[in-house]
């Protein structure tokens, strides 16, 4: 065969691509092997249920309820954790005011609190009594700013309860709040209300059933969407957002 034949090339281009898609399966599998190493389990049964988790060099406690989907802790928020754990450096939570909508079991709000930031963690109310358990455990007189717990039903009292003119948050944290749920639209306009121009947005989203997944779609309508990292073993992306159409500040000339 022609080694420079059209053939050639694009038998040769071929390897390379396999090559490095059997590369990225390998290096995606050692990350989630990784992430699910920092998952561990009471040695002795317990009368309340609980699982332990390592991240921000601390011993996480989790209590969780089998009973409702806000209350498990799901791959997505491993993962959200894991990324705030090793990139603390690019994403530093130090002194950030942070919002985590549907923080369920309390987990990355407790990380992020743990990496230093000021956070709120949120949720629907029947759930604020298991969070507020799990935070308070995990985060007092080991956090440089205590969090908080606070009721939030998305697209409910948004104004009244975080108000635009003094509710500013530089980072907005939400890990698998896509699911099969009738509220996908009042999620998008608690992202678009708490959302300021210079807020940044990480969302670790896991794809199930089409009608979720196109809320990406409507997502981008309002926010300009990068993927960060991608995880097909577990059909979880997680996401960089910011909102749309905001003014760039250019730096300023030095004048010699």
């Amino acid at each position: 065969m022609d080694l420079t034949s059209p053939q050639h090339n694009h038998l040769q281009n071929e390897l390379i691509r396999e090559l490095e898609r059997q590369e990225g399966e390998k290096e995606d599998e050692d990350i989630v092997a990784e992430i699910m190493r920092r998952r561990f389990f009471p040695a002795l049964i317990t009368h309340k249920a609980w699982e332990g988790f390592h991240f921000a060099d601390h011993e996480i406690r989790i209590t969780e309820a089998t009973d409702c989907y806000g209350a498990v802790v799901w791959p997505s928020a491993l993962v959200l954790c894991y990324f705030l754990e090793t990139n603390s450096k690019q994403y530093n939570l130090v002194d950030k005011n942070v919002i985590e909508i549907g923080a369920g079991t309390g987990l990355v709000s407790i990380v992020a609190s743990l990496l230093g930031a000021l956070v709120t963690a949120t949720d629907l109310p029947e759930l604020l009594g298991n969070l507020q358990h799990n935070v308070l455990q995990n985060t007092k007189l080991k956090c440089k700013h205590q969090p908080r717990v606070k009721e939030l039903s998305w697209g409910i009292d948004l104004e009244k309860n975080f108000p635009r003119s003094s509710c500013h948050f530089d980072y907005i944290l939400a890990a698998d709040v896509v699911y099969h749920h009738p509220f996908l639209d009042e999620l998008l306009l608690t992202f678009d209300h708490l959302c300021k121009n210079d807020t940044v947005i990480l969302w670790a989203m896991k794809f199930r059933l089409e009608k979720e997944n196109q809320f990406v779609g409507r997502f981008q309508t309002l926010f300009d969407l990068e993927v960060i990292s991608d995880f097909p073993s577990l059909n979880i992306t997680l996401y960089k957002a910011m909102r749309k159409g905001r003014v760039k500040v250019r730096p300023s000339k030095v004048v010699v």
